[in-house]
């Protein structure tokens, strides 16, 4: 989405110009559902497709390099680098919310974990009424995304464009953790993408030949040469352009000059969980009484727009290690460090190959809880904050994730000004549940951490601490110190009631010629990370996108 470049003043709005170039599609947004979108409308050649993108050209070399994502968090030309409002439920703090800017969009700086979620999750979208979305409709895109180097089989495709490996090389400590995980009853786990989930063992990763495969990397390289499709990086979008409750083009900004394109079939937004809602609200498509507060003339009224915030709150158990084979302990030695460096070069293999969380954890914490409830990230690294500079001595983290949190939260305008950063308030453990649920996944880790196979690597407990003695310290702590796990969705919900912002074809609720195809669609949050299921998100619009195309072309 957006960038820092001139926009129009906050208040003017001044009319579009009267004409523009024209595509069939434009789709804004060249993240991870945007690109897969460019690569499959243009494939066949007949519909042309303008993709805009308000960040620059995924050049910076770190970007490709998995163990980049520290040199990727807190970069602003690479990242949005937005902020919460202030919570009211963790203790007043604005939490850091990273977001991708530039060709690749979040998939470009994420963690790099292959994660679908569970088949329950899919099979309760469509029990809420989005027929085409339960287990066995979805599985067919997930595999055709699939490149997996185990190869083909039931739950895996093996000639997609999205590459998934596995780690080349175990880890003594990340053994030691799925080892101690057996210990109290919860088994190893070599594929959290296969029959079952629940488990123990080392995530595989979005990476090929140890670089990262973003979807820029993956789908629109492949298609950057096609002469239907045109690519625009550092365009800010302004607004979705309409005739009555028709969407007819797009207004954005791209070198100082206000720009308009017109599009004669469909226009898409897949600006993320946080800004295509933004983008719905510029345009006049939303809660009459937000749009009306900010000076913008309604074109439909559509409350549920940025409504239903969900995101993965991790609270992090931080450990001081009793040996020195941490990555903090790699990364404080020159020696070790160019041997690093020398072995990605030479071999494209070794820790800057792998990222920073190697192995994971899918586990009931909760008595009553018949699928996991929680996720771990386990890294052979400590610091204060994700992608913050390591610890000056040996550590390791248990990042504890609750799967399905109850708490909602709303994305909201604060101007008409498309340059600023809507309110973001995601709410987090506003519930019961989600409270007890953290707690509970707080108490796994420590126990985890006592395990005869971890008694070796646990020097003692740094995060929470020993002070923290009962749930409701535990709690506190989790207010004090939780953050996102960088998975915000649910903002554009899909569904057929009247609250609902997206029909299941992911067409825009009461207007023409609108879609949004992102995480933002997601009716509830799946069980683990985003990137693939918005992914397979988009490669179902496409289909159904080329269907209608297809229809309408032949009537």
């Amino acid at each position: 989405m957006s960038s820092t470049i001139e926009a129009p003043s906050a208040l003017a709005r001044p009319p579009a110009p009267a004409s523009g170039p024209e595509y069939d599609f434009i789709v804004v947004g060249a993240g991870s559902a945007g690109c897969v979108l460019a690569n499959r409308l243009t494939a066949g050649g007949r519909f042309s497709v303008l993709l805009l993108e308000a960040g620059k050209r995924d050049w910076y070399p770190w970007i490709h390099v998995p163990i980049g994502y520290a040199k990727t968090m807190f970069h602003p030309t690479w990242n949005w680098m937005f902020k919460t409002e202030p919570e009211p439920t963790m203790n007043g703090r604005q939490i850091y919310w990273p977001r991708g800017k530039g060709l690749g969009g979040s998939s470009s700086i994420n963690g790099l974990i292959f994660i679908r979620g569970q088949r329950e999750d899919y099979d309760h979208w469509a029990s809420l009424g989005n027929a085409g979305w339960g287990w066995d409709d979805v599985l067919p895109f997930f595999k055709r995304c699939e490149g997996n180097s185990r190869g083909a089989s039931e739950y895996h495709g093996a000639d997609g464009p999205l590459s998934a490996s596995d780690i080349g090389r175990p880890h003594e400590l990340v053994d030691a953790f799925i080892a101690g995980a057996g210990e109290v009853g919860i088994p190893h786990n070599d594929d959290f993408n296969g029959a079952t989930q629940e488990g123990a063992g080392y995530y595989q990763l979005t990476t090929k030949n140890g670089l990262r495969c973003s979807t820029a990397v993956a789908y629109l390289k492949p298609a950057r040469g096609r002469p239907n499709l045109r690519i625009e990086t550092e365009a800010m979008v302004h607004r979705v352009l309409m005739d009555g409750r028709r969407a007819t083009g797009i207004e954005y900004s791209k070198g100082g000059r206000t720009m308009v394109a017109r599009a004669r079939r469909e226009v898409v937004l897949s600006a993320g969980g946080l800004q295509s809602p933004q983008l719905l609200q510029l345009s006049g498509i939303g809660d009459p009484s937000l749009l009306a507060e900010h000076d913008i003339p309604l074109v439909h009224a559509l409350p549920g727009v940025g409504e239903n915030l969900q995101d993965h709150l991790q609270v992090r158990a931080i450990f001081r290690c009793a040996k020195p084979v941490t990555t903090n302990d790699d990364l404080r030695s020159l020696t070790r460090r160019f041997g690093m460096g020398l072995e990605w070069l030479l071999r494209r293999s070794g820790p800057l190959a792998v990222g920073i969380n190697q192995g994971g954890l899918f586990a009931r914490a909760m008595p009553h809880s018949r699928t996991p409830d929680v996720q771990f990230h386990f890294a052979t690294l400590s610091a204060e904050m994700a992608g913050a500079a390591p610890h000056p001595w040996s550590g390791f983290t248990m990042s504890v994730c609750q799967l399905r949190p109850t708490s909602r939260g709303t994305v909201r305008i604060k101007s008409n000004d498309p340059r600023q950063a809507p309110a973001m308030q995601p709410n987090y453990l506003s519930t019961e549940l989600d409270c007890e649920t953290t707690v509970a996944g707080l108490k796994l880790a420590r126990t985890i951490a006592a395990t005869h196979a971890m008694k070796d690597y646990t020097l003692d407990e740094y995060r929470p601490g020993p002070d923290a003695r009962s749930d409701a310290d535990l709690l506190e702590f989790a207010r004090n110190h939780g953050a996102t796990i960088f998975h915000p969705v649910g903002t554009c919900r899909m569904g057929t009631d009247r609250d609902a912002v997206v029909d299941p074809q992911l067409r825009v609720n009461g207007v023409d010629g609108l879609r949004v195809v992102d995480a933002s669609v997601m009716p509830t949050l799946v069980s683990g990370n985003t990137n693939w299921p918005t992914v397979m998100i988009a490669e179902k619009a496409a289909d159904l996108m080329l269907a209608d195309a297809m229809a309408a072309a032949a009537t």
